[in-house]
């Protein structure tokens, strides 16, 4: 290594520390993205009648669905269906959508316990609203 230039060193030096900063920029860009895939901005409870339920999709198909927020004269001059919620259901969730196929179809009034993720992805829906509970009103 003595008879190393210094163009030699230089080059190697160098690379050495690009190395570094690739490796530490692809952890860090890596943690970001797990964190917004992961992270829950929100959660919350939506109450409403069930408009629809439906699977979509091309490529991925998604559950997603409508609720009735019932305002009922919160808004003057507004029709009470006017104002609505969209949200998915993971596929996973199988209780979770035979119950609101139920619910779809009677009418009933329910909570839907929900999550609202940072990012949108397409297999996991095409909102940010995630349904992971539905509690239904006697």
């Amino acid at each position: 290594m003595e008879n190393e230039s210094f163009g030699q060193r230089f080059k190697r030096k160098s690379m050495k520390i690009i190395r570094r900063i690739l490796i530490f920029g692809t952890l860090i860009l890596v943690l970001v993205l797990s964190y917004l895939y992961f992270g829950t901005y929100e959660s919350g409870v939506m109450a409403g009648k069930v408009l629809r339920i439906s699977e979509k999709g091309i490529l991925f198909k998604t559950h997603e669905g409508k609720l009735s927020l019932e305002s009922f004269g919160a808004l003057k001059g507004v029709s009470p269906v006017a104002e609505t919620f969209d949200f998915s259901v993971q596929s996973s969730q199988e209780e979770v959508l035979k119950q609101l196929q139920e619910v779809s179809l009677s009418g009933e009034r329910v909570n839907l316990h929900f999550r609202k993720k940072y990012i949108r992805v397409p297999w996991r829906g095409e909102t940010r609203y995630l349904v992971e509970r539905v509690e239904r009103l006697k």
